[in-house]
């Protein structure tokens, strides 16, 4: 697994900023809908949460939200500013288990791991959701891997190829979204999101 310091550092330097930047998540249809779909109660994984946003709104849904990031600033910011949310410092190898989880929110995250280590990442997820959870996957699309202007290093999909590895790893997708909005950097970028039942 390879961790790019670079990326960690930029989001680490620009925390503040950040949070700033992803509190327009409150007004995410895809978040409302996702935390709609699971189960009064149940517990989630929010992959890569940055500040805590998501994940605190998830918490006041009533939903039991454990909170990773391998940025210690954003740990730090989501576990003091969000009751209700347990945070801890971890990568994406770090996630393990069987059936722990009635949802996986993974927004924008995994955009951040190497193309070849796709594959086990979404069979980890896979292996940590609970039969019949929900998964949601937000990523740039295109198809490459490269670095954005603050230096964050970035692999792009396009969304065939994406569902291609989520079917591959038990998941089943069951409904597609796709739009562009500016990302921390100021450049406009083309996403899609993906939602699965595991």
């Amino acid at each position: 697994m390879s961790v790019d310091g670079e990326t960690l550092n930029v989001y680490g330097a620009q925390a503040e900023k950040y949070a700033t930047f992803a509190d327009g998540i409150a007004d995410d249809p895809h978040l409302a809908r996702f935390i709609t779909d699971i189960v009064p109660g149940g517990r989630v994984l929010d992959l890569g949460c940055g500040p805590g946003t998501a994940a605190a709104l998830m918490a006041q849904a009533g939903l039991a939200v454990d909170a990773t990031d391998a940025v210690p600033e954003m740990v730090d910011m989501a576990t003091a500013a969000h009751p209700g949310v347990t945070a801890w410092i971890a990568t994406f190898d770090d996630i393990a288990g069987v059936d722990l989880y009635d949802g996986i929110w993974a927004n924008f995250s995994l955009l951040h791991a190497p193309r070849h280590e796709m594959p086990v990442h979404l069979a980890a997820l896979r292996s940590a959701l609970r039969p019949g959870g929900r998964f949601h996957l937000g990523m740039k699309t295109g198809n490459e891997e490269r670095r954005d202007a603050l230096g964050r290093l970035y692999t792009y999909y396009e969304a065939d190829e994406l569902s291609g590895l989520l079917n591959a790893a038990g998941f089943t997708p069951r409904g597609q979204w796709t739009g562009a909005d500016a990302g921390l950097d100021g450049t406009v970028a083309p996403w899609v999101v993906i939602a699965a039942d595991g």
